[in-house]
């Protein structure tokens, strides 16, 4: 039986997430055109540029187009939102644990569920283009579906070898794919020297999927303004526009946390003590967590953007299905066969130490 207090609770925090995920996503996505215009020599937007863009979309006539099925074209972007939104109920963040935990603080969903909910932003998009009866957004949404397909696997296969991971150290209270589990026994500290390696890799694979995952270049040719007009969101406009704009911006606040939830879980209050003033141990809490966002955003977006052209769609599909894959499995490797020596050699100790003892040498 669910209580009032823990349905006040989701309730009250699930506003603040909402609030959170909204505006830093548009804080860092005007960072990001600002930091990406002055390593081109440009001068860029301000930062409070995508908040302007907003509020000039929803003040926009809100177009559907002739041929369009309009409740479907008007359904997709908020679907849309409405699932990159629930997605940070799940997640970790600035130390706080997630809203979507029940009276024990046990989880109401893992991290299979959130792979699962990320997928449904994208297929909006895709269903809107299709549904806009566009030829555009029908090669653009086309295109989002071969995306989709290539960096799926490299994904799952990460998230795979975390569960895997978790399960075969012991530290898998609430289920190897909790991410309550994950980030309270980060992987960093339970592996040696290859299983470092092997994490290594993995955040590298990561950090490119990100990139597709949020249609940035140079993984945005179902976007491609310069050959299908904008492609899938060729025909949308005012309001819709503006909610799918907001998906984007949650969105990336999405990907940033599972990054951090994974591979840099830590928390200033783990390595300092703030007794007494618990309150000021909470803020830099959220504080380190929005610089560790803030990192990974620059690394997973602005400098791969920055770096590397538009890819057409066979390429980009040939990279993640062999290149990132291969790349993920290497990572995968590295850290079973680290496991299996450090397993091996617990059992080495347990046979060799008894022995020991009985002879007297110990």
């Amino acid at each position: 039986m669910i209580s009032a207090e823990l349905v006040f609770n989701i309730v009250f925090g699930t506003l603040i997430l909402i609030g959170f995920g909204i505006f830093f996503g548009l804080i860092y996505k005007g960072i990001d055109r600002k930091i990406s215009a002055h390593m081109q020599g440009r001068i860029g937007p301000p930062i409070r540029q995508p908040f302007r863009d907003i509020v000039k979309l929803f003040t926009k006539e809100n177009i559907v187009p002739e041929n369009a099925i309009p409740w479907i074209f008007n359904l997709a972007p908020l679907i849309g939102l409405v699932a990159t939104i629930t997605i940070l109920l799940y997640l970790p963040i600035g130390g706080f644990a997630p809203i979507a935990t029940n009276a024990t603080g046990s989880m109401f969903g893992d991290l299979i569920l959130v792979l699962y909910l990320l997928m449904i932003p994208s297929l909006a998009m895709v269903i809107g283009g299709f549904s806009s009866g566009s030829p555009y957004a029908t090669v653009g949404s086309q295109r989002e579906m071969a995306t989709m397909i290539a960096y799926e696997f490299p994904l799952a296969i990460i998230v795979v070898t975390f569960a895997w991971a978790i399960g075969s150290s012991g530290a898998a209270e609430g289920g190897t794919f909790s991410l309550l589990a994950i980030s309270s026994a980060p992987l960093w500290g339970s592996v040696g020297i290859l299983g470092f390696i092997g994490l290594i890799i993995l955040l590298l694979a990561l950090l490119i999927v990100t990139p597709a995952e949020l249609s940035k270049i140079p993984f945005d040719s179902p976007e491609a303004e310069t050959e299908i007009a904008g492609g899938l969101l060729a025909e949308y406009s005012g309001r819709n526009l503006g909610i799918f704009y907001l998906t984007d911006a949650v969105k990336t606040v999405v990907m940033g946390s599972i990054i951090i939830a994974l591979f840099f879980p830590w928390n200033l209050t783990d390595f300092f003590a703030f007794e007494g003033i618990e309150w000021l141990g909470m803020i830099l809490n959220v504080l380190f967590f929005l610089f560790k966002l803030f990192i990974v955003i620059l690394f997973s977006v602005t400098l791969i953007r920055v770096a590397i052209a538009r890819l057409k769609i066979d390429q980009i599909v040939h990279t993640y299905w062999l290149w990132i894959t291969l790349i993920a499995l290497v990572g995968l490797i590295c850290i079973m066969w680290d496991l299996q020596l450090l397993s091996s050699q617990i059992e080495w100790l347990q046979w060799y130490n008894p022995i020991v003892q009985m002879l007297g040498l110990a």
